[in-house]
């Protein structure tokens, strides 16, 4: 990863629609945030906005994409984790940064929102493959700057598709590796035509056994861009679409499991007596459509705007064994004399959702300003049902035995200025203004609790920047507001929760020479009002995450990067940070006396927030087509609960992998990459993350810890072919 400083004046974007012009000059440092659509960069945090940020471009996306998820794609940038249920990277997978997990990362594809309206998780397994369209990542820590959707509360991700291929291409991406993982992807471009039109094509496929038994996943993905552009506008359509079905890992397995070595043991379907239930499965299709419009309306001043459509709709099915009809609200069969009361059942959740919207921005620049007026307006509309397939004494009833709606709609408007104001100095300036709006017509198990609960949220951010001489720092305020999710608001109306708010203080320093540059953050991160999981049960019996007054994430961030000669090369990054609960309350079952038994804590640390994150990379190039690397990671302990009880946690873990990459051409290909990537060279055995759950009975107090183990040594193989 290579991070540039600006040296002498700030630089801001020259834009052109003509997709025929030049591309943007070499010496231009901020050419990451420059070559970024319209549409991207309202977004984006440009190189000397007051914020910690990584940017990834198309060939460093490119050099780890073997078939695995986004998440592992990112897992050597800076304070972040990753996890899979399948143990591999393929299927169900996870990431936190600086702690922070999916439900408050905020995810945009094109600027458009992509998280999950209810849930606020980003499932990336919805779209397969979507690395191999994507063409720059920005990743910002921290709250940032303004974006679109959810609410970024500890970082946001920003993926960027729409650049113009200007020549036509045709692509073949295979790879092969450990658990029968499999990866096919063609691509197909028609460069620019008579200088106006273009059209690109992805067609891939992926499979998957995984490590974890039975955690095969078999997933599917199109995308499809076509644009026109002229002097000064432009027209694009696209269209992403992702079918997965994966067998279910989510469980984890067992601390007693794992001390026998049945570390790949999977415990879905395992309630049908005759085995494994064989269709265990999530099955899940999700199609985005967007319709992006730029005009440039004169030499200061663009305008963007762009419709999208998110239709998703799927089920996962399970095997039940030994449920109360009355479960499923359905009368008793009777036969003769007798009553039956219990059966195993076969169930499908439904999810079917329905997500549209708008969103737009003004930009305007000048020798000294850049300005975006920009927002959005999205809807989302929500069925939850169940259906029940089958059962061993037969369905008495309507199949569909719960049937809830929700519908949510989100309004956003912020206003972005970054002024040069002296030499060398330069101020940055976020107002946004979100409106959210929930109506939730019931829940599984409480049908007839109805919610409409309505949140206005005011985030400013305030930054200034000082860049001088390959040097760099620069200071940041932002104050970020994040509504609760679907789960939380299953309650009674006196138990509802409260929106978290999040103060976040940043200061960093970076500098740049030819052969080296290195940066360090130090950050401070507020929170009141944090949802987390404390064991309390709510009136209708459920866990559900509560509002804790004060916590806080406090840390440093330290990266540098070594080229001293054109044959080697090395990156690397440590964060170090404290991550606490002040006054916390835990909650735990008690079975012998009834109520749950209640213990305080003044402070201890958050679940999950690892104390130590780094991550290695060190590459050798001895030829011009040949480049090997040596990828290692560190992740600290990590605390299963808010308590800091070393018996709820898991260990830490360090982890390398080698990486090889040969290029070469022949006469009827213009470039062929062989990469070969062999994963935990070391056989390391370790757990990426996991939960725990715990009760008192017969006056002992019984510990449940799941983990997620992740594979040993593993390998990757792939040939990507460009006509």
């Amino acid at each position: 990863m290579k991070r540039i400083a600006f040296a002498g004046s700030l630089y801001l974007f020259s834009v052109s629609l003509n997709a025929q012009q030049a591309p943007a000059d070499k010496n231009n440092k901020d050419s990451f945030y420059l070559l970024a659509p319209v549409e991207v960069r309202a977004v984006r945090a440009a190189e000397n906005s007051p914020f910690s940020k990584t940017n990834l471009s198309k060939k460093e996306i490119e050099k780890n994409n073997l078939g695995q998820d986004i998440p592992f794609i990112l897992n050597q940038t800076p304070s972040v984790v990753v996890t899979s249920d399948a143990g591999n990277g393929i299927g169900y997978t996870g990431i936190h940064i600086r702690g922070t997990d999916g439900t408050r990362i905020n995810i945009t594809l094109n600027g458009i929102p992509y998280n999950d309206a209810e849930s606020q998780i980003s499932y990336f397994v919805d779209l397969p493959d979507i690395a191999s369209s994507v063409n720059s990542i920005q990743i910002q820590r921290g709250v940032g700057t303004s974006s679109n959707g959810a609410g970024a509360f500890g970082a946001s991700i920003n993926f960027s598709t729409n650049e113009i291929n200007r020549d036509k291409y045709l692509e073949l991406n295979n790879s092969y590796g450990s658990f029968s993982s499999q990866k096919t992807t063609l691509k197909a471009g028609s460069g620019l035509i008579n200088g106006h039109f273009t059209a690109d094509l992805r067609l891939s496929g992926i499979t998957s056994d995984g490590y974890i038994d039975r955690a095969g996943s078999n997933l599917r993905s199109l995308y499809f861009s076509t644009a026109y552009t002229g002097n000064s506008s432009s027209l694009r359509f696209n269209i992403f679409s992702g079918k997965e079905k994966t067998y279910q890992a989510w469980y984890g397995v067992s601390e007693a499991d794992l001390k026998a070595g049945k570390r790949r043991i999977n415990y879905a379907g395992m309630e049908d007596p005759n085995g494994p239930y064989p269709n265990q499965t999530d099955n899940y299709t999700q199609t985005h459509y967007q319709l992006f419009f730029d005009h440039r309306i004169n030499k200061q001043v663009i305008f963007n705007t762009a419709l999208f459509y998110t239709k998703g709709k799927g089920y996962y099915e399970e095997y039940k064994a030994g449920q109360d009809y009355s479960n499923y609200n359905l009368p008793y069969p009777v036969r003769g004399s007798d009553t039956i009361r219990i059966s195993d059942f076969i169930r499908r959740r439904w999810l079917n959702n329905d997500y549209y919207g708008n969103i737009f921005s003004i930009q305007y620049k000048d020798d000294k300003t850049l300005a975006v007026l920009g927002g959005g307006v999205t809807r989302y509309t929500g069925g939850h049902y169940g259906i029940l397939a089958w059962a061993s004494n037969g369905l008495t009833g309507s199949e569909r035995y719960y049937n809830n709606n929700a519908l949510k709609t989100d309004f956003n408007v912020y206003l972005k200025k970054q002024t040069m104001f002296a030499d060398h100095w330069n101020y940055f300036l976020d107002i946004q203004f979100r409106h959210v709006k929930y109506n939730i017509n019931g829940f599984e198990s409480n049908p007839a609790l109805l919610i409409k609960n309505k949140f206005d949220f005011f985030n400013p951010k305030a930054g200034i920047s000082y860049i001088k001489n390959n040097w760099k720092g620069y200071f940041s305020y932002s104050l970020g507001r994040h509504e609760p999710n679907r789960d939380d608001f299953e309650a009674n109306r006196e138990q509802q929760p409260k929106p978290e708010t999040l103060h976040d203080f940043e200061f960093g320093i970076e500098h740049t020479e030819n052969i080296f540059s290195w940066g360090s953050t130090l950050y401070y991160m507020r929170y009141k009002d944090q949802l987390v999981l404390t064991g309390k049960i709510n009136d209708i019996g459920a866990y559900t995450r509560t509002n804790i007054p004060n916590s806080y994430r406090a840390g440093i961030e330290l990266q540098g990067g070594l080229k001293p000669c054109t044959w080697f090369r090395a990156a690397a990054n440590l964060s170090l940070s404290r991550n606490k609960v002040l006054n916390f309350t835990e909650y735990i079952d008690d079975y012998d006396n009834g109520g749950q038994k209640v213990n305080n804590y003044h402070s201890t640390d958050i679940a999950l927030s690892p104390s130590v994150i780094s991550g290695a990379t060190i590459s050798f190039l001895p030829k011009k087509n040949l480049e090997f690397s040596l990828l290692s990671k560190y992740v600290g302990k990590q605390y299963l609960d808010n308590t800091e009880h070393n018996d709820r946690s898991a260990e830490p873990y360090f982890t390398e992998d080698i990486r090889a990459i040969y290029t070469f051409s022949y006469k009827w290909f213009r470039q062929a990459d062989l990469v070969v990537r062999l994963n935990n060279i070391f056989n390391k055995k370790y757990e990426s993350g996991g939960y725990t759950y715990n009760y008192i009975s017969g006056g002992q107090l019984s510990v449940n810890n799941y983990y997620f183990p992740m594979a040993g040594t593993n390998f990757l193989l792939g040939v990507n072919i460009k006509f």
